[in-house]
């Protein structure tokens, strides 16, 4: 596991190098499309996206990404073990360069993920974890040799406020009411807003309590940032039934989530 690990971080951190080549393009030119769901594409997401699969493919094991081939269930379903990945998360945040998306990789194992990355190629952060050893963070590629690593377990010290984190993107009514809801539990609620899977490393390592998500996401949006919650002790449940969610489905829609 240690060594898919070590694959899955190179992978993430040249991923990243090949992300801010675009994203530092001075000519600007992110060779934006609109896929079929309305969500953008660029020249960014497609680079990430080969990087991540070569260093992947060294291992044997599927993978599913947002910018690949979307195997039937059929086929799908026969896979035990699988990288889950989202080469660019966040690609509205990078399209607006604030600084807010992040790679996703993760691996699943029997609908549960195991293992996750997660990069920020802007700062150079990396959050990774393994589900029954840890979760940590640092700013090396290397699992943080020459560097801070810190461990997260999801309690860091903070004011005494109940803090939610939001979607930069999609803060609608359903997440306005829940909101609503906790400042009627907390005497004081503290509110940040964030984009990608930022916002589950955020409650990962203590500076949020809460991440609601009422609106669509894919399996590739959580399966990294799931991985590293429950790998800090916490987790992500879905809204109405409580129960962890489950990776590899037929229908590869997320339902509404909790992370807490």
């Amino acid at each position: 596991m240690e060594n898919l690990l070590k694959i899955a971080i190179v992978a993430a951190h040249e991923a990243a190098e090949e992300i801010m080549r675009v994203y530092q393009d001075p000519r600007q030119n992110f060779d934006i499309e609109e896929k079929s769901d309305k969500s953008p594409l660029t020249r960014a997401d497609r680079a990430a996206h080969k990087c991540i699969v070569r260093h992947l493919s060294q291992t044997g094991i599927p993978i599913l990404s947002e910018e690949g081939a979307h195997l039937p269930y059929e086929e799908r379903k026969e896979w035990h073990r699988l990288w889950v990945v989202d080469p660019l998360d966040g690609t509205k945040e990078f399209i607006k360069k604030n600084g807010e998306f992040t790679v996703n990789i993760a691996l699943v194992e029997d609908g549960s993920p195991v293992l996750g990355v997660i990069l920020v190629p802007v700062t150079g952060m990396i959050y990774f974890g393994i589900v029954g050893m840890g979760a940590w963070k640092t700013t090396s590629s290397s699992l943080g040799k020459g560097n801070e690593v810190l461990h997260l377990d999801g309690d860091a010290e903070r004011e005494d406020v109940y803090t939610i984190v939001a979607s930069r993107s999609h803060l609608n009514p359903e997440t306005e009411q829940y909101i609503s809801q906790m400042r009627n539990l907390h005497k004081a609620v503290k509110l940040i807003s964030s984009g990608s899977s930022l916002k589950i490393c955020l409650v990962a390592e203590g500076k949020a309590d809460v991440y609601p998500r009422f609106a669509p996401t894919m399996e590739w949006d959580t399966a990294a940032g799931d991985a590293i919650i429950r790998a800090s002790g916490k987790q992500i449940v879905n809204a109405e039934t409580g129960q962890p969610l489950i990776y590899n489905k037929p229908d590869l829609h997320n339902p509404w989530f909790i992370v807490r």
